[in-house]
């Protein structure tokens, strides 16, 4: 696959006149990143329908360095795949994708997409060539400002199907080690705001798909659920389980409605440090990962659970753009049982899941 940078999508020329003539055809608005600080995601997760793969995907847009104001947009893509009872692999910070590079979040809307999303580490492996399509709708728009002029704001979507090939490596060389028709069900993300790593503080993110059912409908039930502390103010936390029925977000629970609970510790060889050039930071080890996570909700007879139980861990070591404190992400995979009952219909689902542990590093 050839070299891929794409441009902040502010950058390229309007398709449909002047801009903002018709609103952003999306995923983001037509405005340029005019600091270090500003930031726009696209984030991608799937789980395989038969339990033994998983994948994380990030494709980010950097405002210019601080001396440049006026600069390009720095673009960076990171993929980590995973196979049951086997280590995370991991590209750099500089992978391939495919352009555009696909998200559900495009005007005008479409259940069905026909633009197929690649990425590939410049090594060769890992890989995917994924064919997307979203069978649902997504959440409304969430914001959590905090540190005076920071923000972070974010759009979920679950149900989102993936069939293609993914490529994990192995012992032939970076061309070996396909798996082909890998059908899957996920999660996807836009993210955008203004934020310092040492002031965004800690977050713990995870979803949970129904992976049984027909591979043409959205999943009977899944749930998206995060959680967002910053270092300042004292109130700025934030959190929200969001529930989806055969497509449709039915349930959106708020803060004050949600609780939290970990038990245990995932065992630090179960953890590794990606990707593999992180390790020239000298960053310290950062808390360690709970081995049991529940979080729980009700508003008012309407309620859920989320029972997560960690099996493996990749540690992502995120530079700082405004600060020498490390900061990292762990993307942990696990099982997964959800259960609740929403309109006075009871159910429960045993499955897989990923969740995200994101914060500083201080110590053991």
């Amino acid at each position: 696959m050839p070299a891929f940078r794409p441009p902040a999508e502010a950058d390229s020329p309007s398709p449909i006149g002047p801009l903002g003539s018709l609103g952003s055809r999306g995923p983001f608005p037509r405005a340029r990143l005019g600091h270090p600080l500003e930031r726009r995601w696209l984030h991608y997760a799937f789980l395989s329908r038969d339990g033994r793969l998983g994948m994380v995907a990030n494709a980010s847009w950097l405002g210019p360095d601080a001396d440049d104001p006026q600069g390009d947009a720095r673009y960076t893509t990171i993929l980590l795949l995973h196979e049951r009872g086997k280590p995370w692999v991991a590209s750099q910070f500089n992978a391939d994708i495919s352009a555009p590079p696909w998200s559900s979040f495009r005007q005008p809307q479409a259940l069905h997409q026909p633009q197929p999303l690649h990425i590939q580490s410049t090594a060769g492996a890992p890989a995917v060539r994924l064919q997307l399509r979203r069978t649902g709708l997504p959440c409304t728009s969430q914001c959590a400002p905090f540190a005076g002029d920071q923000h972070l704001r974010w759009q979920s979507e679950a149900g989102v199907r993936a069939v293609g090939d993914w490529c994990l490596g192995g012992a032939g060389g970076p061309g070996d080690g396909w798996q082909r028709d890998v059908d899957a069900v996920g999660y996807h993300e836009r993210v955008r705001g203004r934020w310092g790593w040492p002031a965004l503080g800690e977050w713990v993110f995870g979803f949970a798909n129904d992976l049984g059912g027909s591979a043409d409908a959205p999943p009977e039930y899944a749930a998206v659920f995060t959680f967002i502390r910053p270092v300042a103010p004292a109130d700025a936390s934030t959190a929200s389980v969001m529930l989806w029925h055969r497509g449709h977000l039915r349930r959106h629970f708020p803060r004050r409605n949600v609780s939290f609970a970990v038990r245990g510790q995932l065992a630090r060889n179960a953890v590794q440090m990606v990707p593999a050039l992180a390790r020239l930071f000298g960053v310290p080890p950062m808390a360690a990962i709970p081995k049991r996570l529940v979080i729980s909700a009700r508003l008012g007879a309407d309620w859920t659970v989320l029972d997560f139980e960690a099996e493996a861990a990749a540690r992502v070591i995120i530079p700082s753009e405004n600060s020498l404190r490390p900061f990292s992400v762990h993307e942990v995979i696990g099982s997964c049982w959800l259960r609740g009952e929403l309109s006075g219909r009871a159910f429960a689902i045993e499955t897989r899941g990923i969740v995200e542990f994101a914060g500083g590093a201080g110590g053991p």
